[in-house]
């Protein structure tokens, strides 16, 4: 598992973060004032990127959690199979099948390139780079 630690204070909202085991995108994050004897608390709202789970956390700002360490890469669409797409990374010229996202099905067409990411063993298309 590539994951970094890092202290709840240090998030913010659109950064990732690892809550269940999956990478989560951050769509809210509030903090409570601390008390007379208690800290000051976090409150975490995240969307699973890979499965789009919502999840929630609520801990001490001065807490640690773990963050995935998110890699972005760039791939050449080879062939649509139907609910499949495969992909030649740009870089290693290594050939993956990926799942075809539902708001990119109409836009994914055979020699386009597409951004997609790697995190915690999982891969995802996130958008198309544009055509050659």
């Amino acid at each position: 598992m590539s994951t970094k630690v890092v202290e709840i204070k240090t998030l913010k909202v659109g950064k990732y973060i690892v809550l269940g085991g999956e990478a989560c995108k951050i769509i809210s994050y509030t903090t409570s004032s601390p008390g007379k004897h208690g800290a000051a608390k976090a409150r975490i709202e995240a969307v699973g990127v890979f499965d789009n789970q919502k999840r929630s956390l609520v801990k001490p700002v001065d807490n640690k959690v773990d963050i995935p360490i998110i890699d972005k890469r760039l791939g050449q669409v080879i062939s649509i199979q139907g609910a499949n797409v495969q992909l030649m990374d740009m870089e290693n010229y290594d050939t993956l099948d990926l799942p075809m996202p539902e708001d990119l099905k109409d836009s994914i067409v055979e020699g386009i390139e597409v951004e997609y990411i790697v995190a915690l063993g999982n891969m995802k298309i996130m958008r198309i780079r544009g055509s050659n």
